[in-house]
């Protein structure tokens, strides 16, 4: 079911995420989507942002995420922010965790569901 508001894109996230399907996550994207891979780095479009979400898949992670502020603006972008957690197995096999604070803008599409334009996850931040 895709995103019908801003903030129903969160939850869809963690759904995809934790589901381990890069399918399923990159259908929350734009083509030609923003997401950024690091402090002063980014990719564009899905076939790089599914390269991007790969190593963190590759974790065989779970993501614990509370939307923190969603703004909309305009009656077709929204910002939203969220705090997240994500446990996963690094490639040693050990636990590995991460957390972050999320900041992303979703746009409305043509069908009146959203889907994220840029998406920072906050990953080095």
């Amino acid at each position: 079911m895709p995103a019908q508001h801003p903030a129903q894109v969160h939850k869809l996230f963690r759904e995809a995420f934790n589901s381990g399907s890069v399918d399923a996550v990159l259908a929350l994207y734009e083509d030609q989507a923003s997401f950024v891979t690091g402090p002063g780095a980014s990719v564009t479009g899905k076939i790089a942002i599914r390269e991007a979400l790969l190593g963190f898949l590759a974790m065989r992670p779970s993501v614990r995420l509370e939307t923190i502020s969603v703004v909309e603006g305009g009656g077709d972008l929204a910002f939203l922010e969220s705090r997240w957690v994500v446990d996963g197995t690094g490639p040693d096999g050990k636990p590995v965790q991460m957390t972050g604070t999320s900041r992303e803008v979703v746009r409305r599409q043509k069908d009146g569901t959203w889907l994220y334009a840029i998406d920072d996850p906050g990953v080095g931040r």
